[in-house]
């Protein structure tokens, strides 16, 4: 079998395809509605063949091994397989989230019945065929500057499309922004007949743009936002002034919104005050190169946000656009703000960082007709500006209580209720894991997998000699454990029980619930495996942890921004009066989704059920896991989830669990006790840092000039690095350079501030996101000076992209995965961490994906291959000393001429986010471990310890 792996591997290298990446067998579908389980059981005799999908009541994968034997027969005998071409990247800003996106296309598409080739389009609009394992990467930083290396290029965009036209069957555009979404790479592939999925160039063209399609707008009958256009060196200061008179703002101080007309993701958003200051920033983001058209509106005093998915679900080119229940955007202020934080908005930060800043609710807090009125508009637009597939479509609602435009009068959006403007038009909307698509999709009952494969059948609906690919093959249905079952079907030999645990009630939880999330879709890829998302709860009194909440969680809840929105969600979902609301409004949007869809035969039904969470202590909830024979993959960073406590609770009723027993995770969580325990390894290569802990009651009583001394002194060093005792993810950690920094610091500290701004230190920095509460212990060492390391993108006179690294000190910051059983832990390829900005690295670089630069494997021009393996051997010897066991994550400087290593410090329970570095260590291994078969094997791993 084994054999035949690397065949069928080496078979289909040359196209970059992983077809092998996951088998997946039919599932039975459900509904809760009574009229969509009939026209269920109707058609239950087929499915989505070979299906791969996530999540409750998804078809799954067996292992991959199997998988591969299967798909060759798939291939080979199913001549209706699907040839989908998945491409990402381009020019603007937003490719790094265009990155994502595929990320999570590809996830949820590929298997079976539909086969996923990716490209990618590099800043300077050059095409490349890429294997999938480079999807995964965290940034297009990641691999750019090997791209001539690594993949297949074409000479020009026309060489491109022509491999297209003769390689695959419809092209899946995920290019957010210029070239994906503005109706370039659209007209390209209209050139040369390529099928593709979304809106037509010229539609695109007309709808991006957002003055333009504001025009367009008001001239269609709807209300609209009073706005200005600012467009390249013709700024009419003159004409800018009357504009603002005409909206009675004052020209010295009103409040406006300036913003790119012609870019998404939020990107260059910002509040300005008056003529003057508008004009500044709009010249800002010209010179700035984000585009050279910019659009003034005013700004929408108390007005809600809203955003909502259009699923055209009509036949061929009769458009039938039905919107799904749309999401209110709340702006949320917590702690110590200063003035800019009260004109806040929806930018790119609080779009695709997980903070407490923004919270989404869906459906949205407004009446019920109101939300009837923005579905009905929503879908006259999008059938008005002849958009296609699927489209997301932003807009703000404004109660009656605000001023309406008095130019508005007779224009859809009117209503007796407040105002409803629609604002942007986004053609090729963002599909990371948790995005508004998904949201929104699994509340009307889709899946990640059903949801993206119902856009692609539909498109194929536009394409006649693409139909034999919409007919469905017949394969036995599954029953899922979501509808009512009876005692036979119930008892399923040989699957397992799985809890995903995640949030907690540290500065980590929300880059937990990242992590839980992504552990949980890759294990439901799995047909031997019942997986059920659980939240731990914050704690108001930690002196019982066994009193602590879990929530068992249904699908659509667990795609949520922050632990908190999902804490919201599951309460608001058992109060009888707003449950009963949703799921009207949730039977309403199905049926009018049924009305069409039943039509098609791709389409076999919804497959996520309007399940409630159930509450539990911590406690019955561990005895239920010893009940029910469950596995617990542990996804809670820092606090219980690392100290021990929850490995003890676990291991006290046998229950067994992902990571290091609870000793070895005390040791690890306390940084102190971990350099203590290997500080006899110095004469083998293994060094540790010096640290002083004090109290964060020290601090605030303590002159800063008398701290300052006594550390520098007593640590031996001119700059300082500061960080809590037991939080990671880099919140709280800063780079002191002098007295006035450790008082800026201690500040913080005491005003307890949710966020340090950029540049409050004496050394250049980016955002500091600090743990909320302050944390009570602070370490203190001596920042370690590294050789920077800058990826060089290629630009007007440079031959190449590359790395420039001078080398002067010779250490650089590693990072690398550990993986196996007690005493038998073994390294993957470490990864050298580059920071974009500051000196240490962000929140967003470790874990938003699109940011943050990792080299995985340490180029050789860096680390020699001698250097590498003695790192390995050392972080091997690190891993056994400290009685690690599962897996973990060593973070270190490393010497690249003798491969000693400077520990920093070893996470128990690392990040698991879809772009952590974890996932680019197993991919570098060989053969590569994909991500659902990574988290299996840790699974796997934990199922086998003895406890």
């Amino acid at each position: 079998m084994a054999s035949s792996f690397l065949k069928f591997a080496s078979k289909l290298s040359f196209l970059h395809n992983e077809y092998y990446k996951n088998d997946a067998v039919g599932r039975n579908l459900l509904f809760d509605n009574p009229n969509l389980y009939k026209w269920n059981r109707k058609f239950s005799s087929s499915c989505f063949p070979k299906t791969r999908c996530s999540g409750v009541g998804a078809t799954r994968a067996t292992s991959r091994t199997e998988a591969v034997v299967d798909d060759d027969r798939v291939l080979n005998e199913d001549s209706r397989v699907l040839k989908v071409g998945l491409i990402c990247g381009g020019p603007s800003a937003e490719r790094g989230i265009s990155l994502n996106s595929a990320r999570s296309v590809l996830d949820h598409i590929e298997g079976g019945d539909l086969q996923v080739s990716c490209f990618y389009i590099d800043y300077d609009m050059n095409a490349f065929a890429i294997s999938s394992a480079q999807v995964y990467s965290n940034t297009p930083a990641d691999f750019d500057f090997k791209l001539e290396s690594l993949a297949k290029g074409f000479s020009s965009l026309d060489e491109f499309a022509e491999h297209l036209a003769a390689s695959v069957d419809i092209v899946f555009p995920v290019i957010h922004g210029r070239f994906g979404e503005d109706g370039g790479i659209q007209e390209l592939l209209e050139r040369y007949n390529v099928p593709f999925v979304g809106t037509g160039s010229r539609e695109c063209r007309k709808a991006f743009d957002k003055y333009d399609a504001s025009l367009e707008l008001s001239k269609q009958g709807f209300v609209t936002v009073p706005s200005f256009l600012i467009q390249g060196s013709e700024i009419e200061e003159c004409e800018l002034s009357k504009w603002f008179s005409s909206n009675q703002l004052d020209p010295n101080s009103g409040k406006v919104v300036v913003k790119p007309a012609r870019a998404g993701s939020s990107i260059g958003v910002t509040v300005a005050y008056g003529v003057s200051d508008s004009l500044k920033k709009a010249n800002d983001l010209i010179s700035e190169g984000i585009d050279d058209k910019i659009v003034v509106e005013i700004y929408l005093e108390g007005g809600s946000e809203f955003t909502a998915i259009v699923l055209d679900v009509g036949s061929g080119i009769d458009c039938r656009p039905v919107v799904l229940l749309p999401t209110e955007v709340e702006l949320q202020l917590h702690g110590s703000v200063d003035v800019r934080e009260e004109d806040a908005i929806f930018n790119y930060r609080r779009k695709y960082l997980p903070t407490q800043q923004v919270a989404y609710h869906t459906p949205p807090r407004f009446p019920p007709k109101v939300i009837e009125n923005i579905r009905e508009g929503a879908s006259i637009l999008f059938r008005q500006l002849g958009l296609r597939d699927f489209a997301r479509i932003d807009g703000w609602f404004l109660p009656n209580s605000i001023d309406a435009f008095s130019s508005s009068a007779g224009k859809f959006g009117r209503t007796e209720l407040g105002t409803i403007m629609y604002t942007d038009m986004n053609l090729i909307s963002g599909m990371e894991q948790t995005s508004f698509l998904f949201q929104q999709a699994s509340k009307v009952g889709f899946s990640h997998s059903n949801i993206l494969r119902s856009v692609i059948h539909h498109a194929c609906l536009r394409f006649p000699h693409l139909a034999s690919h919409n007919e469905v093959s017949a394969h036995s249905p599954r029953r899922s454990k979501s509808l009512p079952v009876d005692e036979a079907s119930n008892k399923q030999e040989g699957v397992r029980k799985i809890f995903v645990l995640f949030g907690g009630d540290t500065s980590e939880r929300q880059v937990s619930l990242m992590s839980g999330t992504n552990v949980w879709l890759n294990l439901q890829a799995f047909d031997d495996l019942d997986v059920t998302p659980c939240l731990l709860t914050p704690s108001n009194d930690h002196s019982d942890d066994s009193s602590r909440v879990v929530w068992s969680l249904p699908y659509s809840l667990v795609l949520r921004h922050t632990t908190e929105e999902v804490l919201d969600a599951c309460i608001e979902a058992i109060e009888p009066v707003q449950a009963a609301m949703t799921s009207h409004l949730r039977n309403q949007v199905m049926n009018d989704l049924m009305e069409s869809l039943k039509k098609h035969s791709w389409f076999t039904g919804f497959d996520i059920a309007d399940e409630l969470p159930v509450r539990y202590s911590l406690e019955k909830w561990v005895k239920l896991a010893k009940e029910v024979q469950a596995t617990v993959f542990i996804a809670v960073h820092g606090g219980i989830g690392e100290d021990g406590t929850l490995q003890s609770l676990l291991e006290s009723e046998g229950v067994p669990h992902t990571g290091p027993g609870a000793a070895a995770s005390k040791t690890c969580m306390d940084k102190v006790a971990t350099s203590l325990a290997l500080s006899h390894l110095a004469d083998l290569g293994v060094l540790t840092i010096n640290k002083d802990v004090r109290r964060k009651e020290d601090l605030l009583n303590v002159p800063a000039l008398e701290i300052w001394d006594e550390l520098t002194s007593k640590l031996q060093c001119e700059t300082l690095c500061v960080k809590p005792a037991r939080d990671g993810c880099s919140t709280g950690v800063a780079r002191l350079c002098c007295v006035e920094d450790l008082a800026v610091y201690i500040k913080a500290l005491k005003d307890c501030l949710l966020r340090i701004p950029p540049d409050s230190f004496s050394k250049s920095h980016g955002m500091i996101e600090m743990p909320s509460p302050p944390p009570e212990l602070l370490i203190f060492e001596p920042f370690i000076e590294t050789d920077e390391i800058v990826v060089a993108s290629k630009s007007v006179g440079e031959k190449a992209q590359g790395l420039v690294w001078k080398g002067n000190s010779r250490w650089v910051e590693i990072t690398v995965g550990v993986i196996g059983t007690l005493g038998s832990m073994r390294s993957l390829s470490p990864s050298v961490t580059v920071k974009e900005t500051g000196d240490i690295l962000s929140l967003e670089e470790k874990f938003q994906g699109g940011t943050g630069i990792n080299l995985t494997p340490p180029p050789a021009s860096i680390v020699s291959n001698e250097a590498l393996e003695r790192c390995k051997q050392r972080i091997e010897l690190i891993a056994n000393t400290l009685r690690l066991e599962g897996f973990s994550r060593i973070d270190a400087f490393l010497n690249v001429d003798s491969g000693e290593v400077l520990i920093i410090e070893v996470n128990t329970v690392p990040g698991m986010t879809p772009s952590t570095v974890l996932i680019h260590q197993a991919l570098a291994e060989q053969p590569p471990m994909y991500p659902h078969k990574f988290f299996r094997t840790l699974l796997d791993l934990a199922s086998e310890r003895i406890i």
